[in-house]
């Protein structure tokens, strides 16, 4: 029965993801948010972790996230919505922890995402990514911290599994599994992906269906 369930759920996903997809709104501000509606799930990292190319590889859009060699490059909260208003939003979030921009810019970055995670009835998560190379770095930890305050359900994501031995990979998800031990709003699951091979994106987008199943969407 599981296995029906899940493959219903992949399935789901799939449809959910396979049609048009826009960008809809640029917030460089908390008072420049669009109106709530509907279940937003946001997609939290470092600089450089992978964020639009997961979500260009979850919507089969090349170009709908811009991506960038550059770190840092994302400033403001990008919001994407499918087709015919289905009632889910991506959020895009600031890439956090780039060290090489100036000072005040990262501070303003970090408000602008601890004052979005705190404020936003309509987020029913957010996918934190970690580099699945390099595992949670301290400044992850400040962000899951966040999280586990504004009390919004959040799940790991490990990106570029592609780039990691079968082995090491295996170990990165229990370190990180325990971890999450620590972290009351966290969701017990790790997830490991690829946006190259596509690795973890039906998995994902199954996720994302049941959870709007969850919130009556």
């Amino acid at each position: 029965m599981t296995t029906d369930i899940d493959a219903e759920l992949i399935e789901q996903g799939r449809k959910l993801f396979a049609g048009d997809w826009h960008f809809i709104w640029a917030s460089p501000s908390i008072e420049t948010l669009p109106p709530m509606g509907g279940i937003e799930i946001a997609f939290a990292g470092r600089s450089n972790v992978g964020k639009s190319s997961l979500i260009n590889a979850l919507t089969g859009r090349n170009a709908l996230a811009r991506t960038s060699h550059t770190p840092g490059r994302t400033q403001e909260l990008i919001f994407f919505e499918g087709p015919d208003k289905n009632g889910l939003r991506l959020v895009d979030m600031p890439g956090y922890g780039y060290a090489a921009a100036a000072k005040t810019k990262v501070a303003s970055w970090t408000a602008l995402i601890h004052k979005f995670l705190l404020g936003r009835a309509s987020l029913a998560r957010v996918y934190v990514l970690i580099d699945g190379r390099h595992g949670l770095k301290d400044v992850d930890q400040d962000v899951l911290k966040t999280l586990d305050k504004s009390a919004v359900s959040y799940q790991i994501v490990l990106t570029k599994a592609d780039q990691v031995k079968a082995a090491e990979l295996a170990a990165r998800i229990e370190e990180t599994k325990a971890a999450l031990a620590k972290h009351p709003a966290a969701f017990p699951d790790v997830l490991a992906t690829s946006a190259r091979s596509g690795r973890g994106m039906p998995e994902l987008r199954a996720a994302m269906v049941r959870l709007m199943r969850e919130r009556g969407q």
